[in-house]
């Protein structure tokens, strides 16, 4: 049986959402806003797959255009994310608890990353779409399932041996964070930030002004600092590619059961 809520999927990377949408069956396709929105069902249930493109902007219009268009009733946005915090290695995932712009400052006006009119510095995720989220993460990065889903010889290329689960907060803002001084600088204004992208944060701001609840999941490609550096188009492909589908599959493998 079909049923009647509708899921929007974004992905940081067109690589990433092609494997999504291959999940998909009676697929249409249609443009708006410059995007290809996919439209097609897994497991019973609707799905929209897009490829948000890079930055706050970007990805806001496209969780916004998901929203009004598309009449999704819960977002999910999968891609990769640079480590902040030290314990984070390539490979590992952070699937996110609360989202922060680090980029955003209206001092005097406001406090360092308030979001003006919201009262609101961190945004927070659904506690149970963020505990599906976990155990979803959790079945993919199992021993037995990971060596199936990726290559001996990719898992060694990038030196993943036994990539762990982080759950905790996610900061973004419009800027590659790739020189150590970057980086101090948002270890020094957030410590317990794990992982820099570019867009979680706005899209959080979107579904939470809309009431939309929302899923972040990322894969640690680099360190975001100088010293990164591996083949990123490759490690797309071979590896946060493939955690992606997976995690699309386990996760809403747990919706059906439930």
């Amino acid at each position: 049986m079909r049923k009647t809520n509708v899921i929007g999927i974004m992905g940081a990377m067109p690589e990433e959402i092609s494997g999504i949408t291959q999940l998909l069956e009676d697929v249409s396709m249609d443009t708006f806003g410059q995007r290809e929105y996919f439209s097609g069902w897994f497991k019973g249930q609707k799905f929209v797959v897009v490829f948000s493109r890079w930055g706050k902007v970007a990805a806001a219009t496209t969780v916004t255009a998901l929203i009004h268009e598309y009449g999704v009733t819960e977002v999910l946005f999968t891609g990769v994310a640079g480590a902040i915090h030290p314990a984070l290695k390539i490979g590992d995932v952070v699937v996110g608890k609360r989202f922060i712009q680090h980029d955003l400052d209206g001092q005097p006006l406001m406090q360092k990353f308030e979001i003006p009119l919201l009262n609101q510095t961190y945004l927070v995720s659904d506690p149970e779409k963020l505990q599906k989220a976990k155990q979803a993460v959790e079945v993919v990065l199992e021993d037995s399932k990971l060596h199936a889903l990726i290559s001996d010889q990719n898992l060694e290329r990038f030196g993943i041996q036994k990539p762990k689960l982080f759950v905790g907060d996610i900061a973004s803002g419009d800027q590659f964070i790739s020189t150590d001084v970057a980086r101090e600088i948002i270890v020094k204004g957030l410590p317990g930030v794990l992982c820099v992208e570019m867009e979680g944060a706005s899209v959080a701001q979107v579904c939470f002004e809309y009431g939309i609840p929302l899923t972040v999941i990322r894969t640690i490609s680099d360190e975001a600092n100088a010293s990164s550096g591996i083949d990123f188009p490759e490690f797309i492909k071979s590896i946060s590619s493939m955690y992606s589908v997976a995690f699309v599959q386990e996760l809403f493998q747990l919706n059906e059961l439930n």
